[in-house]
């Protein structure tokens, strides 16, 4: 799934894009992509006519501001976007298309059809209701250690599964979750009230550090995650752990483990992190 770093770059690459652009149509060939209460049919009438003007990023979330409303966007597992001139073949997987006045075309891809659409009247943005929920954004403005903390103490979750709740914090997926675990030398599977203050305090240092390189790099390419402007992510050079089992730790050698936390895969060091088992049965 891209998480913040790559919905980032994405972003970046399409306000080059297509920043000003006017949208003279759209297709939609999968539904369900378009959630209530706008039907595919009304979501298809209402953007003609409308101009990007700009896109931005909650969380993993991209929100397109037009004219008179603002699109919000998931890509989920493996969603993303192309910009490609109007008479270029389709692509497999091609489910959503918005026709641009310069005869290109926006088109959104996705092999697991997950990704979805949200339109909110632009005066009413800010009341999309999953947009609501999240936690502050992982940089040092908004992302306080006093607040960190307080909601560390409020669960005995695993810290792993509790950093990757979007209400925490948002942007934290998988990969930049066990990054940060690691460069703070905290199990994945440590209840999240029984870490202490300097742990809390490495543990949130290590998140804004780890999504600023990450974002720095443009993400990290594991699968298929390409950007808008079809280059792959560079972060993955630089991932410590994730996707590292039987390698060598590069702190101290020992051989990177991989388990689950609640049911996510999870690469760790058993020395430099301590071992699953001292926490197995508190999972």
């Amino acid at each position: 799934m891209p998480e913040l770093p790559e919905v980032e770059t994405v972003r970046k690459g399409l306000i080059t894009l297509i920043g000003g652009s006017t949208i003279t149509g759209v297709d939609v060939f999968w539904n369900r992509m378009i959630t209530p209460p706008f039907s595919s049919e009304k979501f298809q009438e209402v953007l003609v006519g409308e101009q990007i003007h700009t896109i931005e990023r909650r969380g993993k979330y991209l929100i397109f501001l037009l004219d008179h409303w603002a699109m919000v966007s998931h890509l989920r597992m493996e969603g993303k976007f192309e910009v490609t001139p109007t008479d270029t073949p389709y692509k497999k997987h091609t489910h959503v298309v918005f026709h641009l006045a310069d005869n290109r075309d926006l088109r959104y891809l996705d092999v697991r059809k997950f990704g979805r659409f949200s339109l909110i009247p632009i005066e009413k943005r800010d009341e999309f209701e999953a947009i609501k929920k999240l936690g502050p954004e992982p940089t040092a403005s908004f992302f306080k250690v006093e607040a960190f903390q307080d909601s560390l103490s409020r669960t005995g979750r695993a810290i792993k599964t509790t950093i990757l709740d979007q209400e925490v914090v948002a942007g934290v997926g998988n990969i930049y979750a066990d990054e940060s675990l690691f460069q703070a030398a905290i199990n994945p599977m440590k209840p999240a009230n029984r870490l202490n203050q300097a742990e809390a305090e490495r543990l949130h240092e290590a998140i804004i550090d780890v999504i600023a390189r990450a974002v720095e790099a443009g993400g990290s390419t594991i699968r298929t995650y390409k950007n808008t402007l079809g280059e792959a992510g560079k972060f993955q050079v630089a991932l410590k752990v994730y996707g590292k089992t039987n390698q060598a730790c590069p702190r101290c050698g020992t051989a990177i483990e991989k388990t689950k936390v609640g049911q996510r895969g999870t690469h760790y060091c058993p020395q430099c992190q301590g071992p699953i088992s001292d926490y197995q049965k508190k999972e």
